[in-house]
């Protein structure tokens, strides 16, 4: 299982490859929007895991956007610290936020290893039921 990292913070970047690589997982690594749209031209991931706030506010919706539509199948997670800096919260279970943020969960930055581990577990699951 391939899984595509992109956060511009390159501690978290670096901690979150290592996490993944422990649970089992290989994993590509992008620290920006622009390195992760080079990276998708030529690579598709099994699963991306998206900081949203890099070069712009909003390039984790953007970059979730742009996987969905190349990958539609590719499970997105948007893994960001943006409701404990700026108290906004997204709910993608909303029929409306649905329509625009393409992610397949939102989490919040500081997540265990075993619950994430477990959310990717579920999501590639789930991406496999739904091809057979």
């Amino acid at each position: 299982m391939n899984i595509l990292i992109v956060d511009d913070d390159m501690d978290y970047l670096f901690q979150t490859k290592m996490k993944l690589e422990q649970l089992g997982f290989k994993t590509i690594t992008a620290d920006s929007q622009r390195e992760a749209e080079m990276i998708l031209e030529k690579t598709r991931p099994d699963l991306a895991i998206l900081d949203l706030m890099m070069e712009n506010e909003d390039s984790g919706f953007i970059l979730s956007y742009k996987i969905k539509k190349k990958y539609p199948d590719v499970p997105v997670i948007i893994l960001t610290a943006v409701a404990a800096e700026t108290g906004i919260t997204f709910d993608i279970q909303d029929e409306n936020n649905r329509k625009w943020i393409k992610a397949d969960l939102f989490l919040d930055k500081g997540i265990r290893s075993d619950v994430l581990k477990g959310e990717i577990e579920r999501l590639l699951t789930e991406k496999t039921n739904k091809s057979l």
